[in-house]
């Protein structure tokens, strides 16, 4: 290989990269009411992720969660999908 096809293939991989970033992105936006910005989405995932904190064991058990799962969801931070 030339030196052009190694920069070539760095690039292709950098844009495949941001690709997938973007890709995430968009599919949590998808599942996100139409009406939500970025922040109003970070505020939601805060606000919802504390509140499954506080759900009792028969409330996890009706939305199908263990205690585990619940805690690991809610303390992520608001940021991570």
């Amino acid at each position: 290989m030339n030196g052009l096809s190694d920069v070539r293939l760095t690039l292709h991989s950098q844009e495949l990269v941001a690709g997938q970033e973007d890709s995430a992105w968009n599919s949590a936006m998808r599942n996100a009411p139409s009406c939500m910005s970025r922040w109003d989405l970070f505020w939601h995932r805060l606000h919802t992720r504390k509140a499954l904190l506080a759900l009792t064991p028969e409330q996890l058990k009706d939305v199908g969660l263990t205690r585990e799962q619940a805690r690991e969801e809610g303390l992520k931070p608001f940021w991570r999908l």
